[in-house]
């Protein structure tokens, strides 16, 4: 909104700064950042007072957790409208890309809600059923997908890059549709399964989100295109100003969240945080690097995957507990050495899906 200040602008004046996506991404950040530590505390009393015993425990979880008991969820709650009121306030409204995020993120945080409800309502772990959410996602992605084609130039229309080559383009034809639709479906619930221990889903969401926003901003110049050999999408680079607010807003929930957390994301948090990313990765061509830049979330799918699989082969498991990072916790591994460990991954991560802008 505040982009239209530029109207009032003679070309050398304060409003001409409004005029740049990097200057309009930092006030996003500081603006969504500021939203939480003001509405956080505030927040999260409502949500203890609403919620009574809080989140419900795993009974079948380790057995740590127990002394979480009382911990109110929803926290995502926070994060949303920090992004959300950011992105709104700081993005041009006439960019398509911008709508079809925010979409993707508030439909997906809808869904998120209402297995949240659902829990504290009935006091047990079982929220919607696994059918209603799937359903009710892949027909988000259905939408976000169709969307993206009508936003990319027709040269990208249907087709999928591929990281590291560059001039390769494999042409999907109308499959690429649902490919997009498994790439945001596959990213909410990878983080949503992610979403475990205090403080493990929030941070690598925001590095992978800062990686993917740089990359953003890259295809949607034509100058870096050109120089990085990667293709242009016009319109993306506004993306980066999503993605400053949705740190911004991870960093304000964090405060709340490190150990030991006030507070709970639940899947109104990670559904919408995994929904967006799987949005920007398609938005931008770049669905593959997400599975670079968000590996840790497709090793915790994965690892939950392996166990179900290999237990109804066998009876074992591969696995002490899945996904990955309770087995890690069985072992005898520290929630925080855990977390921390893992951020790491996620960092060294992002930055090899970064450097394939350059390997070519």
């Amino acid at each position: 909104m505040l982009y239209w200040l530029t109207s009032l602008s003679d070309g050398g004046d304060f409003f001409n700064l409004f005029r740049y996506i990097t200057f309009r991404a930092g006030g996003a950040f500081f603006t969504a950042l500021i939203f939480g530590f003001i509405f956080g505390r505030p927040l999260i009393n409502v949500l203890r007072r609403k919620q009574g015993k809080g989140q419900p425990i795993r009974e079948d979880g380790p057995e740590g957790h127990f002394a979480k008991a009382g911990t109110p969820t929803m926290g995502g709650l926070l994060i949303v409208g920090a992004l959300v009121t950011s992105t709104l306030l700081w993005a041009r409204w006439d960019n398509g890309f911008v709508w079809l995020v925010l979409f993707v993120t508030l439909a997906y945080a809808a869904i998120g809600f209402a297995d949240d409800f659902a829990k504290v309502s009935k006091q047990n772990t079982n929220g919607l059923s696994s059918k209603a959410r799937l359903f009710l996602g892949f027909l988000i992605a259905f939408v976000a997908s169709y969307w993206a084609t009508h936003l990319h130039p027709d040269a990208l229309k249907y087709q999928i890059a591929l990281p590291v080559f560059k001039d390769i383009l494999l042409n999907f034809g109308y499959l690429f549709i649902p490919f997009s639709m498994v790439v945001i479906v596959g990213a909410a619930n990878a983080v949503n399964l992610t979403d475990g221990l205090d403080g493990l889903a929030i941070m690598p969401s925001m590095i992978a989100a800062g990686a993917l926003g740089v990359i953003a901003y890259a295809v949607g110049r034509v100058d870096f295109t050109e120089y990085l050999d990667v293709h242009y999408v016009p319109g993306t680079g506004e993306i980066l100003i999503f993605v400053s607010g949705l740190i911004g807003g991870g960093l304000g929930f964090l405060w709340y969240n490190a150990p030991p957390a006030a507070v709970f994301m639940g899947d109104t948090g990670s559904l919408a945080l995994g929904g967006a990313l799987g949005a920007i990765a398609v938005s931008t061509k770049h669905e593959l690097v997400l599975g670079i830049v968000g590996g840790l979330f497709v090793v915790e799918a994965l690892s939950v995957i392996i166990q179900v699989l290999y237990f109804k082969r066998t009876g074992k498991r591969v696995f002490l507990m899945a996904p990955i990072h309770h087995h890690y916790e069985k072992k005898g591994w520290a929630e925080p050495q855990i977390v921390i460990r893992f951020w790491i991954i996620s960092l060294i991560l992002a930055m090899i899906g970064l450097a394939t802008l350059k390997v070519r």
